[in-house]
């Protein structure tokens, strides 16, 4: 689904479209994206884990030339490191074969040099609301702190990538190092508040029976996104 004829955007499961033999990513069922201009033939990939060369490959399939990577946040399903013991491959391999720029909201930054081995001359710190360009295609980086400080949601036309802030149902856990349940409840409440219904919502694992759902059925559907004081949130969810 595409608003525009420049938009490329494609949603890779991880054991399922890429890494198809590794048990850890089969278990975790990311999600990792490819965004792009199908005209110029850039794009950027999001959370390329567990085989990010695969995710790389499926973008130079379709004949896309990827010039940079997201995270969306720091944790090593995401975007590589050490997971419970598992060592999983990210964006440090990845950045071993292609010279790109590793885009993420500053406050994540520490925490990505520290969890994914990524050299910090290589990532793009950015301010919230920041706007990236890919090709003549134009993403909206927003902050959406909580789960971790530095959360970022991207959205491009009618797509909305949440990574691990909000699912279809849910919301992301608010008990690991960095997470704040104050913060995420403003992010759901406030930072989000603004995305129009028709967005569609791609979240970071495949919970859902579904892999998208418009932003009016997820805020009407999922509970975390229900009007509700500070307290009452953090009383159900934190």
């Amino acid at each position: 689904m595409t608003a525009s004829s420049r938009l490329y955007f494609r949603q890779l499961l991880a054991g399922r479209d890429f890494a198809q033999s590794d048990t850890v990513a089969r278990s975790m069922a990311n999600y990792a994206y490819i965004i792009g201009d199908a005209r110029s033939g850039e794009a950027i990939v999001v959370d390329p884990a567990y085989r990010p060369a695969e995710v790389v490959a499926c973008a130079h399939d379709d004949g896309l030339r990827v010039v940079g990577v997201v995270a969306t946040h720091y944790h090593p399903d995401h975007i590589g490191g050490s997971l419970a013991g598992w060592s999983i491959s990210g964006v440090a391999d990845l950045l071993t074969h292609w010279d790109v720029p590793v885009h993420a909201q500053a406050a994540e930054v520490g925490w990505i040099v520290e969890s994914a081995g990524v050299d910090a001359a290589a990532i793009v710190a950015h301010a919230p609301g920041d706007r990236l360009a890919v090709g003549e295609l134009d993403i909206t980086l927003i902050h959406a702190p909580g789960h971790t400080p530095g959360s970022q949601c991207l959205l491009v036309e009618d797509h909305l990538v949440t990574g691990d802030v909000l699912f279809l149902q849910g919301c992301g856990r608010t008990d690991l190092p960095g997470s704040d349940p104050a913060e995420m409840y403003r992010t759901l409440s406030e930072r989000l508040a603004a995305i129009p219904a028709g967005t569609w919502i791609y979240a970071g694992h495949a919970y859902d029976p579904v892999a998208t759902d418009t932003f009016a059925h997820v805020r009407a559907t999922n509970a975390v996104l229900a009007p509700m004081s500070a307290q009452q949130w953090r009383a159900a969810f934190a």
